[in-house]
Formats: structure tokens, sequence, C-alpha cells
């Protein structure tokens, strides 16, 4: 029952990252389920049976909000569909022994591109409104689709900061966008691993339990994407991905390490972390003053708007 509870716990935190940031529900997921000793090939099905239920919650809660761009989610879902499904019919394949290593290491990759990623380069705006081509969507689809079900979650990192690059949709449509169109995703690799691994491989109880946190957490995750800063959700999150799945390795003999060195890894891993997460602080600060300097222009313009108006 204690497994339950914090199952649905991390399933109702891993939504609010992953419906505020567009990324991370699977990773975070997969992550929890590989520490408390998942085989990987089901904790990647179980994760994605339940993602069926929490995504199809918030792309409804991110149409309700305006934070949709249909002409994306028709051209991305389909090809991350046909990728997620290979990639399930792949993992269901693998052994434990073989999939363990894989699995941590595309969580961990995961996990450092999505820090350096928001660390450095935040969320750039540079080609607003500009349609994303197809050439573009479906490789990107193939690929997100592909890692999405091999490493248990990867359809937001590689969607989510793909698009936010191309600058040609606003965040909260880059977010609710590929929140939506990861439900065909899902859809996809469950079937996937379904064929894979039978019925008997996914825990259902626990599926149950990530979904119900994730159903509660998605109206609350669409809301909070309009308001919550993404630089440093996205640093934060990805100091606790690289985090977990590098104890993962080192716990496992992955890369033999002895204790003291163990530590000195995961001494430096934090102290970046913090350093990540205060930087993308201070950059949020000082666009936010930035923004708020340049502001009281525009009350100044409208008067003397008006007065040229009345001469």
């Amino acid at each position: 029952m204690q497994t339950i509870v914090l199952l649905g716990l991390a399933g109702l935190l891993a939504q609010l990252v992953d419906g505020s940031l567009g990324m991370a529900y699977g990773v975070t997921s997969t992550t929890l389920l590989l520490l408390i000793g998942t085989n990987p090939a089901a904790a990647s099905a179980t994760v994605h049976l339940a993602a069926i239920g929490t995504t199809l919650a918030s792309g409804l809660s991110h149409w309700r909000l305006g934070n949709v761009d249909w002409r994306v989610v028709r051209r991305i879902a389909l090809p991350g569909a046909i990728g997620s499904f290979a990639g399930a019919t792949v993992l269901s394949r693998l052994s434990t022994e073989a999939a363990a290593p894989l699995m941590s290491g595309i969580l961990l990759s995961l996990g450092v591109y999505i820090l350096i990623r928001f660390t450095a380069w935040g969320t750039p705006r540079g080609r607003l409104g500009k349609p994303v081509r197809r050439r573009f969507l479906t490789p990107l689809g193939l690929a997100g689709g592909f890692l999405d079900a091999t490493g248990g979650g990867g359809w937001g990192p590689v969607g989510t900061p793909a698009l936010l690059a191309s600058g040609r949709l606003e965040p909260r449509k880059v977010i609710g966008s590929i929140d939506t169109s990861e439900f065909i995703v899902a859809l996809a690799a469950s079937l996937g691993f379904l064929i894979g691994l039978g019925s008997s491989g996914v825990n259902l109880a626990w599926a149950g339990a990530l979904l119900v946190g994730g159903v509660i957490a998605a109206p609350i995750a669409a809301w909070i994407v309009r308001l919550f800063p993404p630089r440093v959700l996205g640093s934060a999150v990805g100091g606790v991905i690289v985090l977990t799945n590098a104890h993962t390795i080192l716990h496992n003999n992955l890369v033999p390490a002895a204790p003291p060195a163990q530590a000195a890894v995961y001494a430096v891993l934090i102290l970046i972390w913090i350093g990540a997460v205060a930087w993308s602080v201070h950059a949020h600060l000082a666009d936010r003053a930035a923004t708020g300097a340049a502001r009281p222009s525009s009350p100044t313009a409208a008067p003397n708007a008006a007065e040229s108006a009345q001469r």
C-alpha cells in the first residue's frame, strides 16, 4: 500500500512538471520504478499505460486553455507513434541485463540534456508565428517516439526543446502541443509493449496509481504553464534526473567505482545542480527586471498619442 501511495504522489509531481514544462513525466516516473527494482521493459510499459490517461487529461486541459497548435499535433503525432511502437518492440526483446544499462544511460543522457538546455539557453523566441514544417516534425517525431519507448521517457525532452529552439511557437503552445500529441505516442508504445511482453508485463496497480496522480495534476499543470518560469523548472528537474540515474548506474556497479569515488561524484553533481538552478533563477530575475524596465515607457506613450490625436 505504501508503494501505491508513493507512486500516486510521484505521478502527481511528475505530471505537474510535465504539464508545465512539456517533458519529464516518463523520465521521472520510469526512474522511480527502476529505483524500486522494476524490470526496465516493464517499467516503461507501466508508465506508458498510465500515460494514456494522463496525456489525454493533459491534452484536454491545454486545449481548453488555448495552449495547443493542432497543425503541429497532426504532423508530429503519427511519426511519434511509429517511432514509439518500434522502440517498445526493441525494448521488449532485450534481456533485463542488457536493458538496465541501456535504460539508465538514456535517462542520464536526457537528464544532462535537460539540465544544460534550460540552464544555458532558457527558452528562445526567435521566429515566433512562422509555420513549423513537416520535414522538421516528421524526423523529430520518429526520434522522439523511439527514444520515449526505449528510455521510458523522451518525447518531451526531445520534442519540447527542439520546438522551442525553432522559435516558431510561443512556449505555452509548444508545451501544450507536445503534451497533447503524446497521447497518440503513449497509445502506440503501450500496444507495442502489449505485443512484446503480454499483459503480465505491466503492473496494473502501479499504472493506476501513476494515472490517478497524473490526472489530478493535469489541469493544475496546464494553468501553471502560463505562470511558472520554465527555465528554472527545467534546471531543477534535469538535476533530479541526473542524480537519480547516476545513483542507479553507480549502485548497480554498471560503472565500477569505490565508495569514496561514488561520494565524490554525488558531491560534484549536487554542486553542479545547485549552481545550475541558481543561475537559472538569476537569469529569470534579470529577464524580468529588463522587461519591467522597458514597461514605464508605454504609459507615457499612450497619453502622448491621445494628445496628438486631440491636436
